[in-house]
């Protein structure tokens, strides 16, 4: 029967497709689609990451799913040890008056060996220590997406203003990723994403996704994204107050829900993460729309001068936060089948203040 890796492959190259083009439509890195193309589970942080990746693959190679994790669930069975009791049972008695002194030796040979390796491991304590200690990785965070998994101890060098660098150390893999910055330690945990003001000028300078931590070994690090937001190392994305319409102008046949209010108005980021596949368009600003088809488990990221507009095919598949100026606001999360078109802005009410809104479109 063939392999499901090689089913992969051959459906790939029929339709001649490239792996990066593929990575970045599926939004799954690319050593993972060739770990599943070589069936190499080594690469994957645990099976529920490698079915999951291999289901979303299959979808958009557009082969039967259930028969691809068929063929990967045969090969785990083929390549799983056989019970103890079903080796068949071998007669001692022949070799049962070689094993003894064979025995004795193995014993004798294994206790001096431990003997010494503990006596050489006290002479060398120091050595070790020294050695894992001064082993730090370091990487440069510059405006494109950084995704890594990081250890205990490894720094993030982040850009400023003057052509300086911030470090940021990993202080913490267990349970929840800490990170040190100037302005204090921060916790994300699995599955969250962060904004981080890491210089304590009030100002959101990056965002800290969690996709992968161990509860019980810190050891397997943190797999993270980090994306820097507009003004660490450039001018802060300001919000167009010309463009900001006035309540009054707002007509709709249903009220609006109030995110927020304040006595000015700045950007704000919308996070969504997806809990089934979805259809998901999206305007941020004027720029052009965006449509992406979704799957489960993945996550959307925008930040918006004055408002983003949204298109959703299934509203009861994604669970939406609003963060702006360091606060963060959970939407609604609507019924099954909902297909929602809606703002998300600012708008100025007649006492003079900026309120966040979301508005549902008919």
């Amino acid at each position: 029967m063939e392999s499901y890796g090689h089913l992969l492959r051959k459906t790939r190259e029929e339709k001649n497709l490239d792996l990066i083009k593929i990575s970045r439509e599926i939004s799954i890195e690319k050593r993972y689609l060739e770990g599943l193309e070589n069936e190499d589970s080594t690469v994957f942080p645990g099976e529920a990451y490698l079915v999951g990746f291999l289901k979303n693959y299959s979808n958009y190679l557009e082969l039967d799913t259930e028969l691809v994790l068929k063929l990967y669930h045969n090969k785990q069975i083929q390549e799983s040890p056989l019970p103890e009791g079903l080796y068949g049972k071998k007669s001692s008695k022949r070799i049962l008056p070689f094993l003894i002194p064979i025995t004795i030796f193995v014993v004798f040979v294994a206790t001096i060996s431990i003997l010494l390796l503990r006596q050489n491991n006290k002479n060398n304590d120091t050595k070790v220590v020294v050695s894992e200690n001064s082993k730090v990785n370091q990487y440069e965070i510059d405006k494109t997406k950084f995704v890594k998994r990081v250890y205990k101890g490894d720094q993030l060098l982040i850009p400023t203003k003057n052509e300086g660098k911030i470090i940021l150390t990993v202080r913490d893999t267990l349970s929840s990723f800490g990170i040190d910055t100037p302005s204090g330690i921060f916790y994300v945990d699995l599955a969250e994403e962060s904004e981080l003001d890491i210089d304590g000028d009030n100002v959101s300078d990056m965002i800290v996704y969690v996709s992968d931590i161990s509860s019980t070994d810190e050891k397997r690090g943190a797999e993270i994204s980090v994306l820097l937001r507009q003004g660490t190392n450039r001018d802060v994305m300001a919000t167009e107050i010309k463009d900001i319409p006035n309540a009054s102008e707002i007509k709709t046949k249903r009220p609006y829900k109030v995110i927020l209010e304040d006595n000015r108005a700045y950007p704000f980021t919308l996070n969504a993460s997806f809990r089934g596949p979805c259809l998901f368009r999206d305007k941020v600003d004027n720029a052009n729309s965006v449509e992406t088809y979704f799957n489960r488990g993945e996550v959307f990221t925008a930040t918006a001068r004055n408002g983003i507009r949204l298109w959703i095919s299934n509203n009861n598949t994604v669970k939406m936060t609003i963060i702006a100026d360091s606060r963060s606001f959970d939407l609604d999360i609507g019924v099954a089948g909902q297909i929602m078109v809606e703002d998300i802005k600012w708008i100025k009410d007649t006492d003079g203040k900026y309120k966040l809104v979301v508005i549902e479109l008919d």
